[in-house]
């Protein structure tokens, strides 16, 4: 007991102490209304031009500023669906038998972006492809039938054209400057929700996620050279404007990392500086003027670095160049490093290629040139993919398809028309070593229509051939009035 009470005397004393030397170094402090008792450090908006110290980022004005020029872009196209597909043998289907279902029109969406006042638009070219017919709706609802002007499988890029004047437009930013951490905007039509603004920071620059179809035999060659953000995009954004905080273009949204077919956190724009040359090219000639190095080229990593003893992970490495080509002719060489483009540092496969894709055949380039751990500078003269300097109009895209098809044309004639029972035709005078001769077509056949889509002219034929890839189905009538048609692979 006596024990007890010693211990509860002990704990009372020491708890009395701890009381008084608490007031003792502890004492009462009165508080100001002046005084912020947290304290918190203001924060700035990284990138945001509009947002003042302490206050939340103010998306409004940009926001303003485009959803009037992004534009809601409704297509209509024709899908030929085969319920007994044919061999490609026209024989085999004459016989066993081939019939194709009548065809079904069907519609999609997309996004474009106003890029001047009368009326020329960009899109991508995949939100375009294959159409029949293009409906552009304004912001205030205003609606116009859009002519497709030209497209660049490679870049993904369409110019559309509407006839109207007077049109909210963009105007172009410079992706050069476009900073990782950087507040934007991404506006367009998702899920047919038109005028939707959301807004994130970019994430990355330079991204290669090879969702562009690479097919060099049609002189199709990816540029992906993606600004990666995690702006909300999703089905029906394609197309649309990625704007920096004050309201100007720097990215056409394209694509979007998902596993399900929507948003799942990162989203992939065009840089603007490609798009701005797109444009001018489709404008000026009719197609993509793109030079050429004519290198084979690899990223820098630790294993390259040590199997090639390169002391520095920066720039991009050369593994050969073709013969004749312009880096070739310019002294380029295997081994050597590509470390700039003009003032621009190169560190990744993409980025080079974005920067080389920014100039036209016959254009000179400086390019940073690390070589033996010196650093050096060579001026190449950019080629075409013949391997001249001089740019190539759409006629020798035409001329390209006409040898693909092996075959001279012309437009059938009324009498013959009339004749026959047929409203439209392009008939074969002569037939070379081609896709044509060997479906098995003569000549003296007349082409009504291809993929169900009507023929008068060599221009409707070239249309219809031109960036497509898989079955051609073509139907037409000889002059002794049999009916025939044929389908092959492109």
């Amino acid at each position: 007991m006596k024990r007890f009470i010693t211990v509860f005397f002990i704990a009372a004393i020491g708890g009395a102490a701890s009381l008084g030397l608490n007031s003792l170094f502890s004492p009462e402090q009165p508080v100001s209304k002046n005084q912020d008792i947290h304290n918190p450090v203001p924060v700035k908006m990284a990138g945001f031009v509009n947002a003042a110290p302490g206050t939340l980022a103010d998306f409004r004005e940009a926001a303003e500023a485009t959803v009037h020029s992004v534009v809601h872009v409704k297509t209509k196209y024709t899908r030929q669906a085969s319920a007994n597909p044919s061999t490609g043998d026209p024989f085999h289907d004459w016989f066993f038998g081939y019939s194709p279902q009548q065809p079904r029109e069907q519609e999609a969406s997309g996004s474009g972006v106003i890029i001047s006042g009368d009326g020329y638009i960009v899109t991508n070219n995949h939100v375009v492809k294959d159409a029949d017919q293009v409906q552009v709706v304004l912001n205030d609802k205003r609606s116009y039938e859009a002519k497709v002007v030209g497209t660049d499988p490679s870049t993904d890029i369409a110019l559309l054209k509407v006839e109207e004047k007077g049109l909210p437009f963009l105007s172009y930013g410079n992706s050069d400057e476009v900073k990782v951490g950087e507040w934007v905007l991404a506006v367009g039509n998702p899920f047919n929700l038109t005028s939707t603004v959301t807004a994130g920071i970019v994430s990355a620059k330079g991204r290669n996620i090879n969702v562009i179809e690479n097919d060099p035999d049609k002189g199709q060659n990816p540029i992906e050279s993606f600004i990666q953000t995690d702006a909300a995009v999703n089905p029906g954004n394609s197309g649309g404007a990625l704007v920096n905080t004050t309201g100007q273009l720097v990215g056409i949204n394209t694509a979007i990392a998902s596993q399900t077919g929507s948003y799942s956190g990162y989203s992939f724009a065009i840089p603007v500086n490609i798009v701005r040359k797109v444009v001018a090219d489709l404008l000026e000639y009719g197609n993509v003027q793109r030079g050429y190095l004519g290198v084979s080229i690899r990223d820098i990593d630790a294993n390259l670095a040590k199997e090639k003893n390169i002391s520095t992970m920066k720039g991009v490495y050369v593994s050969g160049a073709m013969e004749g080509s312009a880096a070739d002719v310019a002294g380029v060489r295997e081994g050597d490093i590509i470390t700039r483009v003009g003032t621009v540092e190169v560190n990744r496969t993409p980025e080079l290629q974005e920067q080389i894709g920014r100039f036209r055949p016959g254009d000179k380039v400086m390019l940073g040139i690390r070589r033996g751990g010196k650093d050096t500078e060579v001026a190449v003269i950019l080629k075409n993919a013949n391997g001249g300097t001089k740019p190539e109009t759409k006629e020798a895209e035409n001329i390209a398809v006409d040898r693909l098809l092996g075959a001279s044309f012309s437009p059938a004639k009324p009498d013959e028309m009339k004749r026959l029972g047929i409203e439209n035709g392009l008939k074969i005078n002569r037939l070379d070593p081609g896709k044509l001769r060997s479906a098995g077509l003569r000549e003296g056949f007349i082409i009504t229509t291809v993929d169900k889509k009507k023929i008068q002219s060599l221009e409707d034929l070239r249309s219809a051939i031109d960036n497509k890839k898989g079955g051609v189905l073509i139907e037409g009538v000889y002059p002794n009035g049999m009916r025939a048609y044929y389908a092959f692979g492109l």
